[in-house]
């Protein structure tokens, strides 16, 4: 089984890519944001080390944690974001290798692994790595769009993400999202060996 790690920053149409590569290549397809917010539900993994160390304040009226708060806190300490990483990243990286072995049991052919973050956690897994690359104004434009963000609110996540040149660090290729979804097509036609 391929193990292959897709980044990009926000906007540059990582999902379409996954939602392709799923229909397309009966990929599997892990999204670790979403393995993390699956984590840190109540009663899973992570849930009682994050109110252990920030406090019942995080937790929400419907007994989950308040993901606005929690946000608050860690994005305006970076060593808070640490120690929240420290909690999060091991289990996700747990869960997902746990995951890749049952699909590996499963016959699966190729497993794709999605994460804005794989500079940080994730990339150790891969087989291979995928810059899903989109030209600022294009990522700009379908945010606002898509999400109706404002453009002072893309700025700061464009910010908060890594680097295109730390991102092209890890990445073996490079996928250009910037236009039609047909040359992106065709470039992961290229791209792909199974």
């Amino acid at each position: 089984m391929k193990i292959l790690g897709i980044t990009g920053g926000v906007g540059s149409g990582k999902s379409e890519v996954l939602n392709y590569m799923e229909a397309q290549y009966d990929a599997c397809v892990c999204q670790m944001d979403e393995v993390a917010k699956q984590l840190e539900k109540s009663g899973e993994a992570c849930f009682q080390k994050i109110v252990d160390q920030f406090g019942d304040s995080v937790i929400g009226n419907d007994g989950e944690l308040d993901r606005k708060k929690l946000g608050e806190i860690v994005f305006s300490d970076s060593k808070k974001l640490e120690i929240l990483n420290e909690i999060v990243h091991p289990a996700v990286l747990e869960y997902t290798a746990e995951d890749i072995r049952k699909k590996r049991r499963e016959g699966k052919k190729l497993y794709v692994l999605e994460s804005a973050l794989l500079v940080e956690i994730g990339h150790e897994l891969c087989d291979e790595i995928w810059y899903i690359y989109a030209e600022e104004n294009v990522r700009r434009s379908r945010l606002e769009q898509s999400r109706g963000y404002t453009q002072e609110k893309i700025t700061r996540m464009i910010a908060s993400q890594p680097s295109e040149e730390k991102l092209r660090e890890i990445c073996t290729d490079r996928i250009d999202n910037s236009g039609d979804f047909e040359e992106t097509k065709r470039q992961i036609g290229e791209k792909i060996q199974l």
